[in-house]
């Protein structure tokens, strides 16, 4: 006979379903990398694909989603990460880790240079500065060919190390850029829950409101503007190392189109979503593709039912739980 300390009542399940739901996402994410780890092959090259975008998604959602800003450029720092990583290591036989702090900071260093500037603008001018940003450093790829190899690219790109060990299988690879996720996605949960993120957060909400309240705007804006370049410039160097390759086109417009759908899909402002968000777009095209001729209309299709069921993304389903609408 079953005592009343074993039932769990309808109330009690009411008040864990938001935070079961919250979970969720996690769980599914977690799920679909342990399965793509176990069985390997090419769902390995996919998810390392897509835990690189994660990465890069964390940054951009720190801007967008904490910060409440618009940018259509953080591409351009994706490529000085992973062009400057890739040609330290090839060209000049710098250990990845250096190459990746060198890259990193001439990132940051373009980010404060045209950031200081540019973040003085609002809405739409934003982001047509920041996308021009990325048209410029897209073109400079292109043209500097003694540097960059224009579309021919870099090639023998050393894969990733740390000291004398080389990561050189998938699957190997795969735990790494796991672990990279992770710790990316604690310390952008550990920026939201500090001052800092309280600033974003009420930049976000009205700028003016945060001047009454002592806030400086530009200072803050600028901060979150060179921590999501730091990301994106992170992201660009996992991605060289990982396919040992760097072209142009790897940081073009596809790159920030893609982006977006990762974000918006999994849930800008959320803590999971950039991680469920490049982990299911990432799938989308894998698992319409036996439908061949009818694979971009059945991907479209999927985008569509994704936004008008989940407006808010994947991670944001809690929200539509009547308990967690009431709290």
């Amino acid at each position: 006979m079953p005592t009343s300390r074993n039932i769990i009542s309808p109330e009690r399940l009411a008040a864990l379903a938001p935070g079961l739901a919250t979970a969720l996402p996690w769980a599914v994410a977690l799920a679909i990398l342990g399965y793509a780890f176990i069985a390997g092959g090419y769902l390995v090259t996919v998810m390392s694909f897509a835990l690189i975008y994660a990465v890069f998604v964390i940054g951009l959602n720190l801007f967008m989603g904490y910060a409440g800003q618009v940018t259509f450029g953080h591409n351009a720092f994706a490529a000085l990460g992973g062009y400057g990583s890739a040609v330290l290591t090839s060209a000049y036989g710098w250990p990845p880790i250096g190459a990746f702090a060198a890259g990193t900071m001439l990132a940051l260093a373009v980010a404060l240079v045209v950031g200081y500037p540019t973040l003085r603008l609002k809405g739409h001018y934003l982001a047509m500065a920041t996308l021009a940003i990325g048209l410029i450093i897209y073109e400079i790829a292109v043209q500097w060919q003694a540097v960059t190899g224009g579309y021919m690219g870099i090639s023998g790109i050393p894969p990733i190390g740390i000291g004398g060990f080389d990561i050189l299988s998938d699957r190997a690879q795969l735990v790494f850029l796991a672990l990279v996720v992770a710790l990316a996605t604690w310390s952008a949960m550990r920026l939201r829950a500090s001052r800092f993120g309280r600033a974003l957060a009420a930049i976000a909400g009205s700028e003016d409101a945060a001047r009454a309240l002592g806030i400086d705007v530009a200072r803050y804006k600028l901060m979150a503007f060179l921590v999501s370049a730091a990301y994106a410039a992170l992201a660009g160097t996992l991605f060289v190392h990982v396919v040992g390759f760097v072209s142009p086109e790897v940081f073009g417009l596809h790159m920030v189109v893609l982006a977006f759908t990762m974000l918006y899909a999994g849930g800008i402002g959320t803590a999971a979503g950039p991680l469920i968000g490049a982990v299911i777009i990432s799938l989308l095209p894998e698992t319409f593709r036996a439908l061949k001729d009818y694979q971009d209309l059945a991907y479209g299709a999927g985008l569509i039912l994704l936004l008008i069921y989940a407006p808010k993304g994947l991670a944001s389903l809690a929200e539509l739980l009547p308990g967690r609408r009431r709290s």
